[in-house]
């Protein structure tokens, strides 16, 4: 493959540090393939033997949940992927992590934050992982992408998601609301040369250039939205300075921000880029460090007068509806219900005015959990309940081998032995898949249409 990589951007990285050009095409040229997933720390596996766990070569060292494979293994057959075991994430993505521990009070998780370009998710489910008491708002301004959020939010199972799908200026209303914001901002995609030999036909200077502008733009929006004191991680899946150090720079110069050193261990690989004025960036090249391109630099809002926002209430689920949830959900006492369109859904109480406040300002895709909906006397829960971390250890479950689970998220007939009717979960090692419903003469599947694998 090096022979086909942009001649122009190979001599545009060639006075960059760290940038060794027969290491860059060689790594190129190998067709090799890093694999690594990061595992949900929510959801502990009963079954010490992770179906990947013989796959697993090492950890991801700079993300204690990170973990490298040894091959890619068909994840789509896995059910426990299904249920939000864990997502398959880039490991040099996974660096969000670490500059998260540097970047925070380590006792302080209860902050608010916004993943602001997050599709598919996997900053999302890191951050939600990370600030576990926190409130993570995951946004993508296109609404199909916001879909496939919502889909891998659910999976995930944290309550303290909300997913919107609004444009970064949006935001701006919310002035001084979040202690992090993260901008993961769309770029050319020269990181991704290894992975994808598309994005080397879609490349060009002209592209980056236009990316750059765009960068520039999405921050200038989103900026009033940060807290005095508080967090900027700015990141991109591209090798050239116009969309790294540049941005870093002008981050520094129009937005009143400082750029925080990270510490690192030379084993890693990482280069640290240092520009004008302890401009600090971290540059990933494949060849260098286990995992593909990308580039990450943090940075803290100076300090300046601030004035809290008037925090609204949501109208809360009614004594009937909220009756009928003790026998199916943990820790109740714990989360405040609500209903949007007959759903009763769960926030966490903590976060319910701050949500009320996002409702009012943007468009929201799906916050909290869906638990289900009052039909009379009775209730259908809802498949996000399913895979929460809210669903009562005391629900009936029917427990899975791998096979029958494949075909349960194919929504093909199955086998299980089962005493008991009505709702049930289904899990694979422990892990929620989803319901059923056991009559007297036959099994209904719950499993969503949408989401079901479509693959033999």
């Amino acid at each position: 493959m090096s022979h086909h990589l942009p001649l122009s951007l190979l001599q545009a990285l060639e006075p960059v540090e760290g940038f060794d050009k027969a290491s860059f095409e060689a790594v190129h040229a190998s067709g090799d393939r890093v694999t690594s997933v990061r595992i949900n720390p929510g959801k502990p596996v009963s079954d010490p033997q992770l179906s990947f766990t013989e796959n697993i070569e090492a950890n991801v060292p700079w993300c204690v949940h990170g973990r490298y494979l040894k091959e890619r293994p068909a994840f789509t057959f896995d059910p426990l992927l299904h249920g939000g075991a864990y997502y398959v994430q880039e490991a040099s993505s996974m660096f969000l992590w670490h500059a998260l521990e540097h970047g925070v009070d380590p006792l302080n998780k209860s902050l608010r934050v916004l993943d602001l370009c997050a599709a598919p998710g996997g900053k999302t489910t890191l951050l939600a992982s990370f600030f576990s008491e926190g409130l993570v708002v995951s946004n993508d301004v296109i609404r199909s992408r916001s879909q496939i959020l919502v889909e891998n939010v659910s999976k995930w199972g944290s309550a303290n998601v909300v997913v919107t799908n609004n444009d970064p200026q949006q935001f701006a209303q919310l002035e001084h609301f979040f202690d992090v914001i993260v901008v993961d901002a769309p770029c050319s995609g020269s990181g991704l040369f290894r992975k994808d030999a598309a994005a080397i036909d879609e490349w060009s200077e002209a592209n980056v250039l236009l990316c750059s502008k765009r960068q520039q733009r999405i921050i200038a929006d989103v900026y009033a939205a940060l807290k005095p004191g508080g967090l900027l991680i700015y990141s991109t899946c591209s090798y050239s300075v116009e969309e790294d150090e540049e941005i870093a720079s002008w981050i520094c110069d129009n937005c009143d921000a400082s750029a925080i050193r990270l510490p690192l261990q030379a084993e890693w690989g990482i280069v640290e880029t240092c520009s004008r004025n302890d401009i600090y960036g971290y540059r990933f090249f494949p060849g260098k460090v286990k995992g593909e391109g990308f580039f990450i630099s943090a940075f803290r809002k100076q300090e300046q007068p601030t004035r809290a926002l008037r925090l609204p209430a949501l109208a809360a689920a009614s004594n009937s509806e909220t009756a009928l949830l003790d026998e199916w959900i943990n820790a109740k006492e714990d989360y405040f219900f609500f209903n949007q369109a007959g759903q009763v859904i769960a926030v966490p109480k903590a976060w319910q005015q701050d949500i009320a406040l996002l409702q009012k300002k943007l468009y929201l895709r799906k916050a909290g959990v869906s638990i289900g909906a009052a039909k009379g006397k009775s209730f259908v829960p809802h498949h996000e309940l399913a895979l929460s971390f809210l669903a009562s250890r005391a629900i009936p479950f029917i427990e899975l081998a791998k096979e029958a689970a494949v075909k349960y998220l194919q929504k093909k007939d199955f086998e299980f032995e089962t005493t008991t009717t009505g709702w049930a979960l289904v899990k694979h090692k422990g892990i929620n898949i989803g319901w059923v419903k056991v009559l007297h003469n036959r099994v209904n599947n719950y499993y969503p249409t949408e989401w079901r694998i479509l693959k033999d």
